[in-house]
């Protein structure tokens, strides 16, 4: 591989790495969605709650300004976290004072985890292929962080409509909500994961011959 090339592929890795990174913190956090319910006075108890793939935390607050909504009060109060029920079975279920949407929950986790796995993967071709000759490894690692993506996004949006049938059903007390900054770091990852695979694949090609008589083999040996 020719020096611009291997520039060109270090630079790639690095931005990969960024979203391997950026994916991971998603996966780990719990600030996906933001919930909070409207309040009908001033002085009512705000129970605001953010979530992820594995827990939600619950927070009560006491609202004493003239807002009907508990944006802005999640840091605040008291603090309660715990594990989504179908994740932890022996968890006590008095804190979910709503309706997980279980399937949803469960499918978003899995598919982020099978993300993980395409990283890891992926990595583990990309640092063999620095060794003597083995630049052919970058190929499927292309391919992995490129699924790696695709999988983060599907994930995405399968937690975006388990926010919305949250929000939408009768038995909760939600009724708006905003993406917090697990959700941004998710899509981020998306977009350096997938482009970063698509451009690795790119670089990593032999140059495609010039000559009706070469072929890919003999183009690639003329760096």
């Amino acid at each position: 591989m020719s020096q611009t090339k291997t520039a060109k592929v270090r630079v790639t890795l690095f931005f990969i790495l960024a979203g391997g990174v950026l994916a991971m913190v998603a996966v780990v956090t719990d600030h996906w969605a933001v919930l909070s319910p409207h309040l009908e006075h001033h002085n009512e108890t705000c129970v605001a709650a953010h979530f992820g793939l594995w827990r939600i935390c619950t927070t009560w607050v006491a609202m004493h300004n003239q807002d009907k909504n508990c944006d802005g009060t999640i840091p605040a109060g008291e603090k309660n976290c715990s594990y989504f029920r179908h994740f932890n079975p022996g968890e006590s279920s008095e804190i979910f004072e709503f309706t997980t949407q279980k399937e949803y929950s469960i499918s978003a986790a899995a598919i982020a985890i099978f993300s993980l796995g395409f990283i890891i993967i992926g990595s583990i071709c990309a640092f063999l292929s620095f060794g003597n000759k083995r630049d052919y490894l970058l190929r499927p690692a292309s391919m992995f962080y490129a699924f790696a993506g695709l999988c983060l996004i599907v994930s995405v949006e399968v937690m975006r409509q388990s926010v919305k049938r949250m929000i939408d059903s009768e038995d909760t007390v939600w009724i708006e909500y905003y993406y917090s900054w697990s959700f941004a770091c998710a899509c981020a990852a998306f977009t350096l994961l997938f482009l970063g695979g698509l451009f690795l694949l790119l670089f990593s090609l032999p140059r495609m011959p010039q000559n009706p008589w070469e072929s890919c083999m003999d183009a690639e040996s003329e760096h």
